[in-house]
């Protein structure tokens, strides 16, 4: 029998879902579950910077805790119905789904690029390498729809795949790597937990859970086998915090501790299939 190996897939959330996944994971840690043990780490648009963190050995009560507890926050400024519209090409079942995320490609390119995002990403890791733990980002090459996986071996610097992975279309522009524009990663899947396949023990943790559209998500976990697995979603009092503006600055706070509350909720179904 080989060894057992755990993988931890981080979905996307905006601003609430970087502060609620760090929020988990800090309370997980404090709870005796070390989610930082991972042999793999997925992250999709928030999760990026959560797993970046996580698989180069960051401390997320300094990197976002600290964030949440002394960062200024601002209006958000999101037109959300257009970040709405643009979504909502991807569940047109007319459409083939690399041609959806084309369509949703055109509509993100029309936002300038000031350069300003990577400075912006680069800022909340302490650690801009690749680490040497598997960590895999998720994208979406903005001219095609083709769906990519950056990793330390595909020629992506670590802070650009972030970037690319958190490029929401209409809110930021895509990101150009190697001469290419990639955006979010969410835009083929909110949490693109279908990478961990092959793993023995998967824990998720996807700050949307209560949005997003099921089907997608059970096909993805149907593809991990008989892998043992945890589920974590926010629970009723982080869905209120995060309320209707997910990108909203104002929630660095407020997301972190709620995250943290849940923690201690939800240890011990973590724990079961987390430790030997």
């Amino acid at each position: 029998m080989g060894r057992m190996t755990r993988a931890l897939v981080l979905g996307g959330g905006g601003v609430a879902g970087i502060a609620w996944e760090a929020g988990v994971i800090t309370g997980l840690r404090r709870a005796g579950v070390d989610l930082g043990e991972a042999d793999l780490v997925v992250g999709t648009s928030a999760g990026s910077v959560v797993g970046a963190l996580v698989a180069t050995g960051a401390d997320l009560e300094t990197a976002v805790g600290g964030r949440a507890r002394s960062e200024t926050a601002t209006a958000s400024s999101v037109d959300m119905e257009a970040v709405m519209a643009a979504f909502s090409l991807l569940y047109d079942p007319t459409l083939e789904p690399q041609e959806a995320r084309r369509r949703v490609g055109e509509l993100a390119l029309a936002v300038p690029d000031t350069g300003a995002r990577i400075e912006t990403i680069g800022d909340r890791l302490p650690v801009k390498e690749w680490p040497s733990r598997r960590l895999l980002i998720t994208a979406v090459d903005a001219g095609t729809g083709e769906f990519v996986v950056w990793d330390r071996d595909s020629g992506a610097p670590l802070v650009s795949a972030v970037a690319s992975s958190c490029a929401v279309p209409c809110v930021f522009p895509p990101v150009e790597i190697n001469g290419r524009r990639y955006m979010d990663g969410g835009v083929r899947s909110a949490s693109n937990v279908d990478l961990a396949a092959g793993s023995s023990v998967v824990v998720i943790l996807e700050p949307l859970a209560h949005v997003s559209p099921r089907a997608r998500f059970e096909a993805e976990v149907a593809e991990l086998g008989d892998a043992r697995i945890a589920h974590v979603g926010p629970d009723e009092a982080a869905i209120t915090v995060f309320g209707a503006d997910v990108l909203d600055p104002a929630l660095w706070r407020p997301a972190f501790e709620a995250g943290l509350a849940q923690a201690s909720g939800v240890a011990g179904s973590v724990a079961e299939v987390w430790k030997d």
